[in-house]
């Protein structure tokens, strides 16, 4: 998630590069673990560091078996930060795409003048992994890594987890048959994904920025044309629970993610809309959620917002809603983040 209109934002339209980025990079990914969840993490890692503390819960987790991290907001810090972190947490030879063309953009708080940039700072101190510091450019096209991942995936096996804007998951939709499989976008997304989780919206109705912030006609055209299940975690729910203060103070002082909470917010805890969407990827309903819908469908309109559309037809599109209290929850994305930097330092 891009930081929000709360603290301001100012982002840049770009354009995609279609020519192929990565080809020469060595993926060597498990793609049919016995055990685990596949997962595709789909990131505006950039400005709030949500992003982060959410790319390292899949990262750490024993449950998950990552595919591949590709990154919706065009700078080539964004790029090697997400590396970094894969390499810092053992995860190397996960490959990492990103939307072109590439800019050397870092985040300044223009609005509040309160947050701090970090995604420059963890790649440049934590380097590694496909994408060693300096060599963003060396990034798979995002499309081209969803088609050559989901094609190698067992079918209805791969969850994908949209922590921000839409530009790659629409160029997906939209992609061809190629040298990976014969079939369209959306007959590849019908095959292999199990199940798309978006941290966008409000809920049953609103004005989120991950929907609006970039491209909304991208967003309508994602949210609206998606052909299998989702589920949303929306705004309200994500703003409501804080989470980041206990890892600051507890975990080693050499680990990446806690040196970019501290970097972004100055040891002040902050919202969780993406660790919690995360949360859900990597474990579903759980002890933490419940759905809060039982039919309908989320429709986006032309300017981002969003609306929910009561349909006793369509089953399998919901919005979550916690069946805990926030602070409960917000506890445990710290207790989760400080055992995957204690379980890495202790190696």
């Amino acid at each position: 998630m891009v930081f929000r209109p709360l603290s301001g934002f100012l982002i840049l339209l770009y354009i995609p590069l279609i020519a192929h980025a990565g080809a020469n990079q060595d993926v060597q990914t498990p793609l049919l673990a016995a055990e685990g969840k596949n997962l595709i993490i789909d990131t505006d890692l950039f400005s709030d560091v949500d992003d982060a503390a959410a790319l390292m819960l899949a990262a750490t987790s024993p449950s998950v078996n990552l595919l591949a991290v590709n990154i919706n907001y065009p700078s080539s810090y964004s790029a090697l930060a997400a590396s970094a972190i894969l390499h810092y947490y053992g995860l190397s030879k996960v490959p990492v795409g990103i939307t072109r063309p590439l800019t050397n953009n870092t985040f300044f708080d223009s609005w509040g003048f309160e947050l701090g940039e970090y995604a420059s700072k963890v790649a440049y101190h934590w380097p590694g992994g496909t994408l060693p510091w300096g060599h963003a450019e060396d990034a798979w096209d995002p499309v081209i890594l969803y088609r050559k991942m989901l094609s190698q995936a067992t079918d209805h096996s791969v969850t994908i987890a949209s922590i921000g804007f839409f530009e790659n998951l629409s160029g997906l939709l939209n992609s061809s048959a190629d040298g990976f499989s014969p079939l369209n976008g959306s007959e590849l997304v019908s095959v292999k994904v199990r199940e798309m989780v978006v941290m966008g919206g409000a809920y049953p109705s609103g004005y989120e920025y991950n929907f609006w912030g970039d491209n909304a006609s991208l967003a309508a055209h994602v949210i609206n044309h998606w052909p299998g299940p989702v589920v949303y975690l929306g705004d309200e729910l994500g703003a409501n629970v804080k989470s980041g203060g206990r890892f600051m103070a507890e975990a080693p002082s050499v680990d990446p993610i806690r040196s970019a909470y501290i970097y972004y917010t100055y040891n002040t805890s902050r919202p969780s809309w993406d660790p919690l969407t995360m949360l859900y990827a990597i474990d579903g309903l759980g002890e933490i959620f419940e759905y809060a819908n039982e039919d309908g469908y989320n429709h986006v309109a032309p300017d981002g917002s969003n609306s929910w559309i009561y349909d006793d037809r369509v089953r399998n599109q919901h919005w979550l809603k916690l069946k805990i209290p926030g602070d409960i929850a917000g506890g445990e994305i710290d207790k989760r983040l400080l055992e995957g930097a204690r379980n890495k330092y202790s190696e």
